[in-house]
């Protein structure tokens, strides 16, 4: 079965089977989700409780990370695996600083370039860009970069919803170089990473079984990494303050931080790298 979304009568969506981009928008509390990406999402919420902060808390990071390369002079942006342009993402973020700021969405799922092509319509500098981000090469080479993404000029990578799918046998740490290689001087390399290495034995096991849902509900391999690993990542760029943080301990809104004893808050790490 298959259903309109958005405002395009030619975007379809699929009906019976859930949809990971669809299960993070419902999480963020967005609205581009439907009953069984609402029932996955909740069988996931089971096995860990806090999910849907841990999702909130991610993107909060992301907007504070756009924020900060945007004052720091960056009017161009790549957010890889990106999902659904929805719920305060990337652009609008860049566009609060400055309208003109263009911005291409990376994913690799169908439905979420199509669905995010309709939201994105009436955008003239922001872009969905249907390439599988673990494919530098063919990032670069999509007629929507190119179009809009000048690479002799800084751009703001943005990694928050890649890594966490990269097996190890896949060289995540070669991929960020690649796309670190790629970059003018004054780019930076945002990134988070899902984390379980200073969380309780129970709030682990929780994180394990989260997994295992992610992977029998929508066929999603997660990985879990340590501060080390993450943090050997940024290697050759010069980590902006304050380093590799907690995902709410970077550059956290005055105010608006997540309760010290909330799980989520210890299942993430962030931070940015400055490309000399």
């Amino acid at each position: 079965m298959t259903a309109t979304i958005g405002h395009s009568p030619e975007v379809r969506a699929d009906l019976d089977n859930a949809n990971i981009a669809r299960i993070y928008d419902y999480f963020l509390g967005g609205l581009y989700n439907f009953a069984i990406d609402r029932e996955r999402a909740e069988r996931i919420k089971l096995m860990l409780p806090s999910v849907d902060l841990l999702a909130r808390g991610n993107r909060d990071w992301l907007r504070r990370s756009v924020r900060y390369m945007a004052a720091h002079g960056v009017r161009q942006f790549i957010d890889i695996a990106s999902g659904l342009p929805t719920v305060g993402n990337t652009h609008e973020v860049a566009h609060a600083v400055d309208p003109s700021a263009r911005v291409v969405y990376v994913d690799n799922d169908p439905s979420a370039v199509a669905h995010g092509t309709d939201i994105l319509a009436a955008e003239p500098h922001v872009a969905m860009a249907g390439v599988d981000g673990r494919h530098p090469e063919q990032v670069w080479a999509h007629p929507a970069v190119r179009e809009l993404i000048d690479l002799s000029q800084p751009v703001g990578v943005v990694l928050g919803g890649l890594l966490v799918f990269v097996r190890d046998d896949e060289d995540p740490a070669g991929l960020v170089a690649a796309y670190r290689d790629a970059l003018a001087p004054g780019s930076y390399l945002a990134m988070s990473h899902l984390s379980a290495d200073t969380v309780d034995d129970e709030t682990r096991a929780q994180v394990g079984r989260m997994v295992a849902a992610y992977q029998a509900g929508v066929g999603a391999s997660l990985y879990v990494r340590d501060k080390a690993t993450f943090s050997s990542w940024f290697t050759c760029m010069e980590l902006v303050e304050p380093g590799v943080t907690l995902m709410a301990d970077w550059r956290p809104d005055p105010g608006l931080d997540v309760d010290a004893q909330t799980p989520s808050r210890h299942l993430g790490y962030g931070a940015m790298g400055r490309i000399g």
